[in-house]
């Protein structure tokens, strides 16, 4: 049986995103480079740079200990931070907004976060990042809503020919996301799933049935 490898991060060079491979395989983490291609499902562990290409791809049972790594790579370069860094600008309320939105984030930025509040006497503990990081991982996992629109589409699609149903349906159907633990779920609630599966079930009936009429008109 094939291990599943899934995104994991995103580095705006390549080799930058060879380095965290190197790091990554030499402590014991398998780990491939990916392309740019967005896979099949919606995943929330990227980095805070929309610009970022290069995908860094690991095993779901990897994720934390790959955090723990990056993070230490982070701290290394605190003591030769120009003390202009952008975030010694930010509010106590906007740090703590980075630390329970890590997953919008940098490790670096994420892990200076941390230093800055603790340096303005705010608490930080392992308590509270394991806290923030449940509430946020419960927010993402919140099904995505008003697909009405997208049902409607796929009824309606279904009905003229099938083709494009079948994908709408089986999009509705069968979508997951990857939350930042590596954790999958589905990315539509239980109920347009269902419309999902019955748009891909009716386009898949409409699109036979109308292959077998034309075959039926041409004879």
């Amino acid at each position: 049986m094939n291990e599943q490898f899934f995104l994991y991060r995103k580095f705006s060079t390549f080799d930058r995103a060879q380095y965290i491979k190197l790091l990554f395989e030499n402590n014991g983490i398998e780990t491939r480079i990916g392309d740019n291609v967005a896979p099949v499902d919606v995943t929330f562990s990227t980095g805070r740079n929309a610009t970022d290409q290069i995908e860094i791809r690991i095993k779901t049972d990897d994720f934390i200990k790959a955090d723990m790594l990056l993070g230490q790579e982070a701290e290394k370069d605190f003591n030769s931070l120009d003390p202009n860094y952008y975030l010694y600008a930010f509010t106590n309320e906007e740090l703590y907004d980075i630390l329970l939105k890590s997953d919008e984030w940098n490790i670096f930025d994420y892990r200076l976060a941390q230093k800055i509040l603790i340096e303005r006497g705010k608490p930080i503990d392992e308590e509270l990042l394991t806290i923030l990081k449940k509430q946020r991982l419960k927010d993402l996992s919140k099904p995505e809503n008003n697909q009405k629109m997208w049902i409607a589409s796929g009824y309606i699609m279904a009905l003229l020919g099938g083709f494009f149903g079948i994908v709408i349906g089986y999009m509705l159907w069968t979508q997951k996301k990857t939350l930042p633990n590596g954790t999958k779920v589905y990315s539509f609630k239980k109920s347009d799933r269902v419309h999902g599966q019955q748009i891909t079930i009716l386009s898949i009936l409409t699109f036979i049935f109308y292959i077998v009429l034309k075959f039926v008109i041409i004879l």
